[in-house]
């Protein structure tokens, strides 16, 4: 398996664990303010670009690995395809699962080292259309550390049904702990980014025609190699008294109803970069509008 190096990292405030983000001033001391002028749009290309798949030809499926094959699970997947279900896109529907806390779903990834910005365009819909109806059904990117079964650790941004329909959801998992956030997002194509710079993990979300908006900042100790790819999990409710063990759910396919399908228009990798006196966890050094600069592909 490749892992691709996506250069130096950028030397940013390094917090261990889940938190939220800070608005204290800068001190002289402290970090400082990135400006809208000084903040660059990460860089795409290199070996990191490499990575980049626009799903227009079958054959770049073989870029991408099922986490089930190479950590020995239970393939949650029901259907799997590049340019064929829907052209030049990729498509997969989950069968009955989950990630949250130490349950497991469906998971395809590329193994990727240091700072990186992952970009996608997705549409989540119902098997038969609309919304999808069962809880928990949300389809977007996931970066996960390697081999962490026993204590899961992994960022997430995906958009569907959560407790109602129409959110872009976005969670840390820390040693098998889930603290998921959700925000109101209208149907249709949904633009996801995920990304990492130094120790501190962003997740970004826009509609269709509008604009990008910060879902989530977090600190994080994560290492530096990381699966980073595309999750899709569905029925939660189908678990049933299988909440409340993880361990028995994901010995085993849960039977249920699951109602989602995700479409992938594009997956691309791009390398961020910040100037070291910026701390994007501090909102005073770096604001919201500063950071969706420097997270987000120019002109997308």
């Amino acid at each position: 398996m490749r892992v691709k190096v996506a250069g130096t990292l950028a030397v940013v405030s390094a917090l261990a664990g889940c938190g939220t983000t800070t608005a204290a001033p800068p001190t002289p001391s402290g970090p400082g303010v990135l400006t809208l002028s000084n903040a660059s749009p990460p860089a795409p290309g290199g070996e990191v670009g490499e990575a980049s798949t626009e799903f227009a030809d079958a054959a770049d499926m073989t870029m991408w690995t099922k986490l089930s094959t190479t950590e020995k699970d239970v393939d949650r997947i029901a259907k799997y395809d590049v340019n064929k279900t829907v052209k030049g896109s990729m498509y997969l529907e989950p069968k009955t699962s989950a990630w949250f806390d130490g349950f497991r779903g469906p998971f395809v990834y590329q193994e990727l080292a240091g700072d990186i910005v992952m970009h996608a365009r997705v549409k989540v819909e119902g098997k038969k259309g609309g919304q999808p109806k069962r809880k928990f059904s949300l389809g977007g990117l996931m970066a996960r550390q390697p081999g962490s079964y026993a204590k899961p650790n992994w960022v997430s941004v995906a958009t569907g049904t959560a407790e109602k329909s129409g959110q872009v959801e976005v969670k840390y998992t820390q040693d098998g702990s889930s603290k998921p956030q959700e925000l109101a997002v209208k149907a249709g194509w949904v633009d996801l980014a995920l990304a990492r710079v130094g120790r501190v993990f962003v997740a970004l979300y826009k509609e269709d025609g509008g604009k990008w908006k910060v879902g989530r900042r977090w600190p994080s100790n994560l290492p530096d190699v990381l699966q980073w790819g595309v999750t899709a999990y569905s029925d939660w409710d189908s678990y049933n008294l299988l909440k409340k063990d993880a361990t028995k759910a994901n010995a085993k396919q849960v039977k249920g109803t699951p109602d989602l399908k995700l479409t992938v228009d594009f997956v691309r990798f791009l390398r961020p970069e910040l100037p070291e006196y910026a701390d994007p966890l501090n909102t005073a050094s770096v604001s919201d509008e500063v950071l969706i600069k420097a997270m987000t592909p120019a002109g997308a």
